[in-house]
């Protein structure tokens, strides 16, 4: 430990660097945890869509939606949520998973329904790109807000 504190000390513009990326790294999951934003798992956006009718809202852009999205969720590209929250007002009462390719936007669109309210509202952690690595299905049909 001692050695630690002394290369930090000594190289404290390294330790600095090591410091900042690593906030980067995290960044998206430190901030939801800031902001008290609930990050979910695939297994479990798919129990709270089965079992407690939660709603996906997917903020990607129009092309990616079309690529692939999970089946039924409410297309809302990010840029459009502020403006169109009266047209979701109707879901406060319900789980809402929030999803984007990443889960970077969704993290700040969650963040903009906390504070309109929406009290069961939970980041898809690793968005669209998570829900495929856990072998989900995906449509190109679907609601289209």
């Amino acid at each position: 430990m001692q050695q630690f504190i002394e290369f930090a000390t000594n190289h404290w513009d390294l330790f600095l660097a090591l410091l900042i990326i690593l906030l980067m790294l995290s960044g998206t999951n430190l901030i939801s945890v800031i902001r008290g934003i609930k990050q979910i798992s695939p297994a479990e956006a798919t129990q709270l869509i089965n079992h407690q009718g939660g709603i996906v809202i997917d903020v990607r852009e129009d092309k990616e939606f079309a690529e692939g999205h999970i089946i039924n969720s409410l297309h809302i590209p990010m840029g459009s949520v502020q403006q169109r929250i009266a047209e979701i007002e109707k879901y406060k009462q319900k789980p809402v998973i929030v999803s984007c390719r990443s889960g970077a936007r969704s993290g700040t669109v969650c963040g903009w329904l906390r504070k309109h309210n929406f009290e069961n509202v939970s980041n898809l952690k690793g968005g669209v790109m998570a829900w495929q690595n856990a072998s989900l299905p995906l449509s190109k049909n679907g609601r289209k807000k």
